[in-house]
């Protein structure tokens, strides 16, 4: 299959590899840019850091990571995990993907009442701070890193599109999903970005494509990379491979 993969980098790069591994045609071309913000972290003491995303990891400026290096993690998911664990945190613990497991595993470790830190994105959900708080929990955060939408649809992909050359599309973010959509509708190839195929990596990211109109293929049963992928050969339709 000839896979639009429109997440931003570093991660498109790595999923375009896994992807021509699977025998596949990637065309990597993200339609956000992930990039820090320069916030400094407050200042005090923590009894957790939690870390929604693994553009947190990369944001965390060296000085803070040598100032947390002891704090518990929190991570949202195995990816997060894994780069916290190679930035030299020592205390790393990993929920199943998403926001709600994220705040059990704060719940199951720390009692209500602790200051948490959150290195988060300029844009970010309610979730898990909202809960957190409920539960009696102090949260600073911290908009580390912020994600610019392209100002134009790349060209590769406007040039596949128009061609009939690609045959699906990979989507890791509800707003990577709202962004490729609003620039194909822009460049005038919103009809053909509609017929791809869509694979999401979970229900929330595939929102926007259905309100839209569009058709989701295929919705990963848990959020991460590799039940995304799994997907692809099983509902592919035969002969792209």
């Amino acid at each position: 299959m000839r896979i639009w993969v429109a997440r931003p980098e570093p991660g498109a790069t790595r999923t375009g590899d896994r992807l021509a591994g699977l025998g596949h045609r990637p065309l990597v071309a993200p339609v956000l840019a992930v990039a820090p913000t320069g916030a400094q972290l407050p200042e005090g003491a923590f009894a957790g850091l939690i870390l929604t995303s693994a553009n947190a990891v990369q944001a965390l400026a060296a000085q803070d990571r040598d100032r947390l290096r002891a704090v518990p993690i929190f991570a949202v998911g195995a990816r997060t995990g894994a780069l916290a664990r190679q930035a030299g945190f020592r205390d790393v613990r990993v929920a199943a993907g998403d926001a709600r497991t994220l705040a059990e595993l704060v719940r199951s470790v720390l009692e209500p009442g602790a200051t948490l830190l959150h290195a988060a994105g300029a844009e970010r959900k309610a979730e898990p701070a909202a809960s957190l708080i409920a539960a009696g929990y102090r949260l600073a955060a911290r908009e580390l890193y912020a994600a610019r939408i392209a100002a134009a649809l790349p060209e590769a992909v406007a040039e596949a599109l128009g061609a009939d050359a690609l045959d699906a599309v990979l989507h890791y973010s509800r707003r990577s999903a709202q962004a490729a959509h609003d620039l194909a509708t822009a460049a005038g190839l919103g009809g053909a970005f509609a017929a791809l195929m869509h694979y999401c990596l979970s229900a929330d990211v595939a929102v926007p494509l259905a309100s839209a109109g569009i058709t989701v293929h295929f919705v990963a049963d848990r959020p991460d990379e590799d039940a995304l992928l799994a997907g692809l050969p099983a509902s592919g339709p035969t002969g792209f491979r």
